[in-house]
């Protein structure tokens, strides 16, 4: 049975859930403005123990700034208290680029999983080949319209018909208002650093085995259109050339691929990690 646990003797407090079981210790990461409970759906099967945490400013773990080496050294709390030795980590979108990242400081790792979490779709003009430039520079003013506003809107408290929208681990009250998780600031923060835009180039560093999923389609219920299936051909186009220990899947989902088809996402991870 699931346990949760929040460590209390670390920088900030980090709220986690052992999912149990005596084999190969697995930490999964969420993406941004998830929780750790986008993973219950998750059945690696027996042989495993998944070990899933809200990363900090998100679910129930405390607030502190984005700065990436504060995240990795939360996830070595998580990993020191519960004694998992040298896991496999798993990550969907940011979780995905936290995992290149603890590659990178951990070249022993036995190796990571990066789940849609390569470049941030407000990118470079380069990285959406064979779009028409005017059209790409509409279509990416409009992108950065889109996110403006919902930076913005997560800096207000929740009106009251929103407040079902969002589950209870994904909210937090202040002075005496609802609102959404992770705020503002830690949005912002993250949104322009350099690894949030773009890991690929960290990505073709990794020493240590590692599996990338990418998807095909766009996310459920929305319409990326042309500006989505360009910067799907640019995602391509940079990931051509990768060293053989680095392996790329494609999977007919979109980026929401872990709520979408756990099945197959379980099978991937499965199948990749087996001797």
């Amino acid at each position: 049975m699931p346990h949760d646990v929040t460590i209390t003797d670390h920088a900030i407090p980090l709220a986690l859930r052992d999912h149990g079981g005596g084999g190969r210790p697995v930490l999964l990461l969420h993406g941004l403005g998830g929780t750790l409970e986008a993973w219950d759906t998750l059945d690696l099967g027996p042989g495993y123990r998944p070990v899933a945490l809200d990363l900090r400013g998100h679910g129930l773990s405390g607030d502190g700034p984005w700065e990436w080496d504060s995240v990795l050294d939360d996830l070595e709390a998580v990993v020191k208290h519960l004694d998992l030795g040298n896991p496999v980590v798993i990550g969907h979108s940011l979780g995905g680029m936290l995992a290149v990242l603890w590659a990178g400081r951990h070249p022993e790792c036995p190796g990571i999983v990066n789940l849609d979490g390569l470049r941030s779709a407000e990118n470079d003009p380069g990285n959406y080949p064979g779009m028409d430039p005017a059209a790409r520079d509409e279509a990416l003013a409009r992108l950065k319209a889109t996110f403006d506003a919902q930076a913005a809107s997560m800096g207000r408290p929740l009106p009251a018909e929103l407040q079902p929208m969002f589950p209870a681990r994904a909210r937090g009250e202040r002075d005496g208002e609802v609102y959404a998780r992770p705020g503002a600031d830690l949005l912002e923060a993250v949104r322009y650093t350099s690894e949030f835009r773009d890991i690929i180039p960290l990505l073709r560093e990794v020493t240590c085995p590692a599996l990338v999923v990418i998807p095909t389609q766009d996310p459920p219920g929305t319409q990326g259109g042309e500006l989505m299936a360009a910067f799907r051909r640019g995602v391509r186009r940079d990931l051509a050339g990768l060293p053989e220990h680095i392996q790329v899947k494609e999977l007919e989902a979109g980026h929401t691929m872990v709520t979408e088809r756990p099945e197959a996402i379980a099978a991937l991870i499965t199948e990749w990690l087996r001797p």
